[in-house]
């Protein structure tokens, strides 16, 4: 296959012309050559680009992606490897965080966290860990930052797997 200009491979690949170039001024797919001032693309830079469009469908970060692509064995192994624990961390919060909905929902009362027997024990349990944290953070040290209040983006101070603390 002969190099295709910009237009024809952002087509192919359905991405757009600025992502390409995009790619191209952050060094991650470098045009083959240029005809008129067109940006052409061969076999291998169209393989880095579908590797770059599942990596950003993915929501990975571009360095990874980079890494993956032009690092040494063992520095991206190392990158990939630490990507995939972060990812372990994300969804084992999302799990976490489905069980606590899951309990919620199966709740048989109006409001769970005032009227459920089995999560007003679990958030009494809690208390106690979130006492240490309030003290924290009502003396002005640092606790993370949640936003969120319904009405729009408030900052709001908490400890983690405490809730607010206002």
């Amino acid at each position: 296959m002969d190099s295709i200009p910009i237009g024809e491979a952002a087509s192919r690949l359905q991405m757009t012309t600025s992502a390409l170039r995009y790619y191209d001024e952050r060094g991650l797919v470098c045009p083959r050559s240029r005809r008129s001032g067109r940006r052409m693309y061969g076999p291998e830079e169209l393989r880095r680009l579908a590797f770059l469009k599942i990596v950003h469908r993915l929501g990975l970060p571009l360095g990874t992606a980079a890494a993956v692509l032009d690092a040494p064995g063992e520095q991206w192994r190392d990158t990939v490897r630490g990507q995939i624990a972060d990812l372990d961390r994300v969804i084992a919060q999302a799990r976490a965080a489905q069980q606590f909905l899951t309990d919620a929902l199966n709740c048989p009362t109006d409001h769970p966290a005032r009227q459920c027997p089995s999560m007003i024990g679990a958030l009494d349990r809690r208390r106690g860990e979130c006492g240490t944290a309030r003290r924290r953070a009502d003396r002005g040290e640092r606790a993370r930052r949640l936003t969120v209040d319904g009405r729009g983006r408030v900052p709001v101070l908490s400890a983690p797997g405490c809730g607010r603390v206002r």
